[in-house]
C-alpha cells in the first residue's frame, strides 16, 4: 500500500511541468516577432499594389487629379483604430504609424506638399505635421496662414496647416476662403483628441475643395458683422465655437463659426456646440445684440471633434 506521502509527491511531480530553458524560450519569442514583421511588411507591400490598381481604375474613369485627400475616410479610420485600440502599445504610436500609413499612400496616389504657418510656434506646428503627414510628404514652411492660404490657392493639390484659434496680432485669414473657386477647410486636426496628445495643436487642414470624401459634420462660416461687442460675443459662447478678429476701424469683426450638424452621434464631443444650432440661429443672437450682418459665406467643413476614452474610463 502506498504511503499518504508519496501519492502527495508523485501527483506534485505529475503536476509541474518540466523547466523550460530561458534561451530556447526567448529564441521562439523572437522568431515569432519576426514572423509577425515579415507579416506586415508584406501587408504593407500588398496595400501598395492594390494602390497602384487603384490609380489605374482612376486613370481609366479619367477622375485622377488634385489632392487624393479623403477627410471622410480618414476621420472614421482612425476613430475605428482608437477605438478597438488594447494592450500595451500606446494609442499615440498606433495613431502615428497608420497616419503615416495613410497620409504616404495618399501622397504616392496624387504627390502634394503640406504648406504650414508656422507664425504661432514652429516646433508645436512641426510636430503637428510629422504626426499626421510623415516625413515622405514634402513640408513647406511660411510665415502667416495668409500665406498658406495663398500657397494652397496656386497649387493643383497641396494641403495648409493654419492654427484653429487666432493669435494675436493676426489677420482674419479664412476670409481669403469665400470666393467660390478659393480653397477649403477640409479637416480640423487631430483626428482623435486626448490628454497628453504628442501633436495636440488644434489645427485646421484646407485645400482645394474636395468633392469626393468630403466630410459635413461640422460646418465652417465665415461671417463679417459691424458693430460688433461684448454682448455679440457673449451671446455666441453657448451656440457655436467662434474665432473673432475685431475690425477696429470699422468697429466690426470678422468672424469664423463653427456650426455642428444635426446627425448621429459619432463619439463623444469635447467642447463643442450643441447640434441643430442653425446659421440662422447664430446671426439672429448678432443681431438681437445689436451687431448687423455684412456678408456670410460657407469656408468648408471637418469631422467632429472625436475625444477618445481609454478601456475602463468611465465617460
Amino acid at each position: 500500500m502506498t504511503a499518504p506521502d508519496d501519492i502527495s509527491v508523485k501527483s506534485l511531480s505529475a503536476a509541474v511541468p518540466a523547466a523550460v530553458d530561458p534561451a530556447a524560450a526567448l529564441a521562439g519569442l523572437r522568431s515569432e516577432i519576426d514572423r509577425i514583421d515579415a507579416a506586415m511588411h508584406a501587408l504593407l507591400i500588398e496595400r501598395g499594389e492594390i494602390i497602384d490598381r487603384l490609380v489605374e481604375v482612376k486613370r481609366s474613369r479619367a477622375t485622377e487629379g488634385g489632392s487624393a485627400f479623403r477627410p471622410a475616410r480618414e476621420a472614421a479610420m482612425m476613430r475605428m483604430i482608437a477605438d478597438r485600440h488594447r494592450g500595451i502599445l500606446p494609442l499615440d504610436t498606433v495613431e502615428g504609424i497608420w497616419r503615416v500609413i495613410i497620409s504616404t499612400f495618399t501622397y504616392v496616389q496624387a504627390p502634394y506638399a503640406v504648406h504650414a504657418d508656422l507664425a504661432s510656434g514652429e516646433a508645436a506646428m512641426r510636430d503637428t505635421s510629422r504626426f499626421h503627414f510623415g516625413f515622405t510628404v514634402p513640408f513647406v514652411a511660411h510665415m502667416g496662414a495668409g500665406a498658406v492660404v495663398s500657397a494652397v490657392a496656386g497649387s493643383k493639390g497641396d494641403l495648409g496647416l493654419v492654427p484653429a484659434f487666432a493669435p494675436p496680432g493676426t489677420g482674419p485669414w479664412w476670409t481669403a476662403l469665400e470666393g467660390e473657386n478659393t480653397p477649403k477647410i477640409i479637416a480640423r486636426l487631430p483626428f482623435v483628441e486626448r490628454a497628453d496628445h504628442p501633436a495636440g495643436l488644434p489645427a485646421f487642414c484646407i485645400a482645394h475643395p474636395v468633392t469626393d470624401g468630403a466630410v459635413t459634420e461640422v460646418e465652417m462660416w465665415s461671417v463679417r458683422v459691424a458693430g460688433w461687442n461684448a454682448g455679440a460675443a457673449r451671446a455666441l459662447a453657448p451656440l457655436a465655437d467662434t474665432l473673432a478678429v475685431p475690425d477696429r476701424g470699422l468697429d466690426g469683426a470678422a468672424l469664423l463659426i463653427s456650426l455642428p450638424l444635426a446627425g448621429p452621434e459619432t463619439g463623444e464631443r469635447a467642447g463643442e456646440a450643441t447640434p441643430d444650432v442653425g446659421l440662422d440661429t447664430v446671426l439672429g443672437a448678432l443681431r438681437a445684440c445689436g451687431a448687423s450682418v455684412r456678408s456670410a459665406a460657407l469656408v468648408g467643413s471637418h469631422a467632429r471633434r472625436y475625444t477618445h476614452v481609454p478601456m475602463g474610463a468611465g465617460r
